[in-house]
């Protein structure tokens, strides 16, 4: 019975990678945030993640270039980039202060406060309005310090575009070319560090359920109308920062 525990254990992180990865090719982001809130229930969360960030540029390279002619160009370079590129230098740097649970219990209940804002929001029919500009720069910024520390930056960079007249086409695709850019960067931090090295069988093992997250992604976007698919962000979101909250009080435990 203890042989096939490893076994079970590697099939169910299969699972969650599956999962996490058809919900990015639907919606433009959540992968790394599914898969290590759900995986860290079973393994080191700092393993999953080594393991993760390699898998999702190979997944966001390929969609990056298939979707090219929808990615915002100017708010990429304007807005998106130069503060999440600095924030996540930053939480990288600080990570080995800053990367214990009680912090993940913090990004997971700040998530979830955003969840229910938006979705009381909606169910009134209230149409989120732009952030002012160093408003919405510092949540930027903010989204890449927590990609830095957690490879998580969506929940809070989705709550700093709210409000821009993005479409799903558009907003997926832009959202996609972020995160190869930057997991592109920490991959190589992490080779750099020797993580990688190591867990790189686990990366190959899992490469294949790629392709089938893609094509389960791009079916599900394509038959979503917009208001479900805002929906589908926030429900996403609930799910993600829940998961991460057990995981993280159970660390603490």
């Amino acid at each position: 019975m203890t042989d096939l525990l490893p076994l079970w254990r590697d099939l169910l992180l299969g699972g969650f990678i599956l999962l996490a990865y058809t919900t990015e090719a639907m919606t433009g982001f959540g992968s790394i945030v599914i898969a290590l809130s759900l995986g860290a229930l079973i393994l080191p969360i700092d393993d999953v993640q080594t393991v993760l960030v390699p898998l999702n540029i190979c997944m966001t390279g390929f969609l990056s270039w298939r979707h090219r002619n929808h990615i915002d160009w100017r708010l990429l370079g304007r807005l998106i980039m130069p503060f999440m590129l600095a924030g996540t230098v930053l939480g990288y740097w600080v990570q080995p202060v800053l990367g214990g649970a009680l912090l993940k219990v913090g990004f997971a209940l700040l998530v979830l406060w955003f969840v229910l804002r938006e979705l009381r929001r909606a169910a009134r029919g209230h149409v989120a309005a732009p952030k002012s500009g160093w408003w919405s720069r510092g949540i930027v910024l903010g989204a890449g310090v927590t990609h830095g520390l957690f490879a998580s930056g969506g929940p809070l960079l989705v709550y700093g575009l709210a409000g821009l007249s993005l479409d799903k086409a558009r907003f997926r695709a832009t959202l996609i070319l972020v995160w190869f850019s930057l997991n592109s960067l920490l991959t190589l931090l992490y080779l750099n560090q020797g993580r990688l090295q190591p867990l790189a069988p686990h990366v190959l093992a899992y490469l294949p359920l790629i392709p089938l997250g893609i094509v389960l992604g791009e079916r599900l976007h394509h038959r979503v109308d917009e208001v479900t698919f805002r929906l589908w962000i926030y429900r996403v979101l609930a799910v993600s920062a829940s998961a991460l909250l057990l995981a993280s009080l159970l660390q603490l435990g």
